[in-house]
């Protein structure tokens, strides 16, 4: 059985995240999704439905079993955000945007390598570019899920961006990060192939990220 409905602010929290990336340029009109993981299902947008005309009560509850509720048809590329929740129990929200240059590179069909320090935020040395397929498919959701393995985000071949995290502040914030990468890594190509990091110097930044926010040891 889906649960009753979220508390009205964390509803409104999903349509927020969703404005703020049509206002910092990740998405625009009705392209893009954004869902949270909730008890045995999702709240997911709805297919079709831009930022601006959605409300809280808009949202559609999807189960793992398949089960619906609310007023709406959820996105269509719902399938693969069930298939990230399925394959990372610890990640519970998905961003999908189309944002610039993140689909620019898509299109190029070219991975985000290690050329930053920063690319670590997705998890590893590396953003994959996973291949075209149809959105919507199982053979999208199959990929998808098979990128999260290691990952926090992947691009799409021709299609744009996913990023996961355990909260939806960290899943826009690794969208953002990913969406910046791309801008600097397609301008740093207009000049020629950047210097790229080696795995062991990408180990030492994914092992320092991981202390991030961690208390400071005290003496007793």
């Amino acid at each position: 059985m889906p649960p009753a409905a979220p508390a009205p602010d964390a509803r409104e929290s999903i349509v927020q995240a969703l404005r703020q990336l049509d206002a910092r340029g990740l998405n625009r009109g009705s392209t893009g999704n954004l869902s949270l993981r909730e008890g045995e299902g999702m709240w997911i947008t709805p297919t079709g439905m831009g930022a601006d005309d959605m409300a809280a009560d808009d949202l559609v509850w999807q189960g793992w079993d398949g089960a619906l509720r609310g007023r709406w048809q959820p996105s269509s590329e719902a399938p693969f955000h069930r298939a990230i929740y399925a394959a990372r129990p610890d990640l519970h929200a998905v961003v999908h945007c189309h944002s610039v240059h993140a689909a620019a590179l898509a299109c190029l069909r070219r991975e985000l390598p290690a050329f930053h320090y920063m690319v670590a935020v997705a998890g590893g040395d590396s953003v994959p570019c996973v291949p075209y397929h149809l959105f919507g498919s199982a053979a999208l959701s199959a990929a998808v899920a098979a990128a999260f393995a290691e990952r926090t985000a992947c691009l799409l071949a021709n299609h744009g961006l996913v990023a996961g995290g355990t909260t939806l502040a960290q899943a826009l914030k690794v969208a953002v990060e990913i969406e910046a990468l791309c801008e600097v890594y397609l301008k740093a190509l207009a000049v020629g192939e950047p210097v790229l990091l080696t795995r062991a110097q990408m180990a030492e930044v994914i092992e320092r990220f991981g202390r991030y926010g961690r208390a400071a040891a005290r003496s007793p």
